[in-house]
């Protein structure tokens, strides 16, 4: 897919792909002004509102969301919004990315190769991985791309690029061409965008300008700052694909039925919308609870203070003694003349309302409610326990892995493929193998209790109990580590000293006692000496 050469639609995706992927990134951005500014305009191009949203009954009611009510005029909004898409994204990169996933190869045959891995994920490659995998979770998808600049590094690194940024070509699922496209500059309705096409052994710049809504005409790239040092054209080695789609999980319910997304991911937000606007409600209608239950007291004329003609009167409810007040009280007074009001703050009504829907929300999203939550009562529990409670979330983390696994393992090996055409590395490209660490880790005397019951059990080998206690290790620090084992073991039973003040127990003697090694040697043949005297 060549960059376009003439005036188009843009972005070129389908209007309903369009319309889910800004309503995500409004839940995800967090921020109660766009969520608003988002449903006056959704459905729409431009900055208007629909009249419906003003009516009455069924119409008005399924036109607009609750974010999409108009605040009435002269109010200010008191709208209240629990930024849980956010959390939902951030941990669904935590379960995946809190551990450094390891690259490997094997080190006999590319050491060069693997100690590249290495500095790589050291370097900052955890940190990108873990906003790439907040945003696919946040957007149905995210893009791993390959970049360079000879001017600050060299030597190349991994960078993410957003979903609802990019325009992807897929053959059976893989991905065959994506154009990336930035906003340079917007000046009133002229929209300056930047594309970048990705081929395999290629990649495409080019400047357009247009209006927000439509391409415009290409432009020179040494027109504008931000892409003056970019060539138009960049050749790679034959075959090698510098950018790699990450789908979320998949299928996308929402898109299934349209061919040239039939490919892209799903957020975890599909079909929750709904619910995290009723959730933000909720929320708001316990505020208002709390503002009208504030308590009032209604008091009579009289016993207000005057501050002067044209100052009004002020009452005083922490004041503690007064002045006769001359007043007539009516028989059905208490006597004071004053009326308390205190309304009624729904505390246990709202809170197992958003409880609900907290629960909901996060279940339909793939995750177990305990992830999202604390240990009863406080107290702690075991990784065995966690995983118990939060297996929903464990299912859902493996199958995430699955995508990102093949993702990184290709970025990988395209980054190095890279690097050796363009900076002479001389590493041989190579193909790495992933792992993903648990997100959840044993505590480190739950392992040694686990690591000695299998040593007293005589059910395990030092290597896995080594292995046990240090599932991060490669092979040769495992190797290494019970050597030092076993040399330990060795010291201990040879030197008397290790074993007690007096040195080992003498072996008693009997017919079974082994021999003394400082008793002299025994005759040759005792009998037929004897027959001689």
């Amino acid at each position: 897919m060549p960059l376009p050469t003439s005036d188009m639609l843009w972005p070129p995706i389908d209007g309903a792909a369009e319309t889910d992927l800004k309503d995500w990134s409004a839940w995800y951005s967090g921020d109660p002004d766009i969520l608003q500014e988002r449903y006056y305009l959704r459905g729409t191009r431009g900055p208007q509102d629909r009249p419906s949203q003003y009516r009455n009954g069924v119409l008005g009611r399924f036109a607009r969301w609750w974010w999409g009510q108009p605040t009435p005029f002269g109010e200010k909004r008191t709208k209240l919004h629990i930024p849980l898409a956010g959390d939902v994204a951030r941990t669904s990169a935590d379960l995946l990315f809190s551990e450094p996933p390891k690259l490997s190869v094997e080190k006999t045959k590319n050491t060069k190769a693997q100690q590249r891995l290495e500095d790589l994920m050291n370097n900052g490659l955890q940190a990108t991985l873990l906003e790439g995998g907040e945003v696919c979770a946040g957007l149905g998808g995210a893009y791993m791309r390959v970049v360079w600049d000879d001017k600050l590094r060299r030597n190349c690194w991994i960078d993410i690029v957003h979903a609802d940024c990019a325009v992807p070509t897929f053959s059976y699922g893989d991905l065959v061409s994506v154009i990336f496209w930035r906003i340079l500059s917007i000046d009133g309705a002229t929209v300056v965008r930047h594309l970048e096409c990705r081929e395999p052994g290629f990649i495409l710049h080019g400047v357009y300008v247009g209006s927000p809504s439509q391409l415009g005409k290409p432009k020179r790239l040494t027109d504008y700052q931000e892409t003056k040092n970019l060539q138009p054209v960049i050749t790679l080695p034959a075959g090698v694909m510098t950018a790699e789609y990450v789908p979320n999980v998949r299928p996308a319910r929402g898109w299934r039925h349209i061919p040239s997304m039939a490919y892209w991911g799903q957020s975890d937000f599909q079909g929750v919308t709904g619910m995290m606007d009723a959730l933000d409600e909720t929320y708001s209608s316990w505020l208002r609870d709390i503002r009208l239950g504030k308590g009032r007291v209604i008091t009579p004329n009289s016993y207000l203070q005057s501050h002067g003609p044209g100052k009004g009167a002020s009452w005083d409810e922490d004041r503690e003694i007064y002045a006769g007040l001359d007043m007539l009280v009516r028989p059905t007074d208490s006597g004071s003349g004053l009326t308390i009001n205190q309304f009624a703050i729904r505390v246990q009504e709202h809170s197992d309302t958003a409880k609900a829907l907290v629960e909901q929300i996060v279940r339909q999203a793939g995750y177990s409610a305990a992830t999202f939550g604390e240990a009863a009562d406080g107290q702690a529990i075991t990784a065995t326990e966690i995983r118990s409670r939060e297996r929903r979330s464990m299912v859902t983390r493996s199958r995430k892995a699955l995508y990102w696994g093949s993702a990184i393992r290709n970025i990988a090996e395209a980054l190095l493929v890279v690097e050796r055409f363009l900076f002479k590395t001389g590493i041989d490209p190579d193909l790495p193998d992933i792992a993903f660490q648990d997100s959840i880790s044993e505590d480190p005397q739950t392992m040694a209790t686990t690591a000695n019951l299998l040593a007293m059990a005589e059910a395990a080998s030092i290597e896995t109990r080594v292995r046990l206690v240090n599932p991060d290790w490669d092979d040769d620090d495992v190797a290494a580590e019970v050597l030092r084992i076993k040399d330990e073991k060795t010291v201990t039973l040879s030197d008397p000293t290790q074993i007690g003040n007096e040195g080992p127990t003498p072996f008693p003697p009997g017919p079974n006692a082994p021999p003394d090694p400082n008793a002299p040697p025994a005759p040759a043949n005792p009998t037929a000496d004897a027959q001689d005297d």
